[in-house]
């Protein structure tokens, strides 16, 4: 098996571990790894789709400038944007979005075969509106409305799970458990948390050769499909710590990381799974049971974390088209989410959260097609071509041994 091959067969499924990895990926991995071989330039391919009929009334999109606004003017219009931070200093968000945390990962080595990726989070303080540096954490979601995150110490699998107040960085409670936890997921009320349960780190490396473009061996850290050690899932009550385990077989054709999370209702969790197409999802009830998915989930992606607008009526879903320029544009598609059929498109290469039912924040791309992929986090309203950059512009993740700031958003 050649570098390309083993390459795109290890990352396929890494939106499980890295959510906002993007479209291409492994594409773009591969195309550095050529650069550096080469010294040239590898091209982007486009992807091309026609937009089909309006299902309802969502109007489609309109040529517009970039709003390129100075990020003061846009915190008085209840934007918080700052062009120039990357990775970000201060509070970056808009309606109910805000970017709770962001997390940095990076390869280390337990020995010559074997390593680890551990994660380093920056969480937000809502009294200076900034992100500090906290190294105590190896995993962290935080809950709506910004007072809670969920924790894991830095050994994973975890033996006890940490409510932390965000105001004071202390932890109000500890909620121990009998079976090693390895990742954390809220509800969308914040009131239930469910918990993926390890039998070892789920974040584990194997050192693999393989053979790069010029034909000469390689040895590189990777996921190794198959050796998941995933046992199945608390899901507990917040308020009381109380709850169930349930027992689910890991998908042995899946990455050492397969997490759970839950449903828009809260009454299943889904996991990503590996199949024949990118994203797809497998729904279980409460009790571990595998189950049909929600009528209104049934065509999202696992890998599209924006998911469901508020108000449940419009489904975020996976990018469809490109168009080069300078920079090139990138759109997504907005689709009913009970007939799967699209409604429009718009602007972003990877739709992460929603702002309100007309608004998202997106990863959209600062680079050309025939270029590295670059992106930085703007906001994109449906209707329009316009987009608000948020951030700056982020280092493009185009190695799997390091992974560059990973944004962590919640509800207001």
């Amino acid at each position: 098996m050649n570098v390309e091959e083993l390459v795109r067969d290890s990352l396929r499924d890494l939106a499980a571990e890295a959510p906002s990895a993007g479209p291409g990926f492994a594409d773009r991995v591969l195309a550095v790894r050529r650069r550096r071989r080469t010294r040239r330039i590898a091209s982007v391919a486009a992807a091309t789709a026609a937009v089909v009929g309006i299902a309802v009334a969502v109007p489609l999109l309109d040529p517009g400038k970039e709003d390129v606004r100075p990020a003061n003017v846009l915190e008085r219009d209840g934007v918080h944007a700052h062009p120039d931070q990357t990775p970000p200093r201060d509070l970056i968000g808009a309606g109910d979005a805000v970017l709770a945390a962001y997390y940095t990962a990076r390869i280390h080595p337990q020995s010559q075969e074997r390593a680890v990726s551990e994660r380093t989070y920056w969480l937000l303080d809502p009294k200076t509106g900034t992100y500090e540096k906290d190294t105590r954490w190896s995993f962290v979601a935080v809950a709506p409305g910004l007072r809670t995150a969920a924790v894991l110490e830095r050994s994973l699998p975890a033996d006890r799970i940490g409510l932390l107040d965000l105001a004071t960085g202390e932890v109000e409670r500890w909620i121990p458990v009998e079976r090693g936890v390895g990742a954390l997921a809220f509800s969308y009320d914040g009131r239930r948390l469910v918990a993926t349960t390890y039998d070892e780190h789920p974040d584990v490396r194997t050192r693999q050769e393989v053979i790069d473009a010029d034909g000469e061996t390689e040895a590189v850290w990777m996921p190794t499909r198959g050796e998941a050690s995933r046992s199945g899932f608390y899901d507990l009550d917040v308020a009381s710590g109380q709850g169930s385990w349930s027992a689910v077989a890991p998908d042995r054709d899946g990455n050492p990381r397969q997490d759970f999370s839950y449903s828009r209702a809260g009454d299943r969790v889904y996991e990503q799974v590996i199949g024949g197409k990118d994203g797809m999802q497998k729904f279980y009830d409460r009790d571990g049971t595998e189950v049909a998915p929600p009528a209104n989930e049934k065509y999202l992606r696992s890998d599209v974390a924006a998911r469901l607008s508020p108000s449940g009526r419009l489904a975020a879903l996976g990018l469809t088209k490109e168009v080069d320029g300078s920079p090139g544009r990138s759109y997504s598609s907005i689709r009913d989410p009970l007939t799967g059929k699209e409604i429009t498109k718009v602007r972003g290469a990877h739709l992460l959260a929603w702002v309100d039912d007309k608004r998202l924040i997106a990863w959209e791309r600062v680079t050309s097609l025939k270029e590295e992929y670059r992106p930085r986090l703007v906001l994109v309203t449906i209707g329009s071509d316009k987009v608000v950059p948020l951030s700056g512009v982020r280092e493009e993740t185009v190695t799997i041994e390091r992974q560059e700031w990973e944004p962590v958003f919640a509800r207001r």
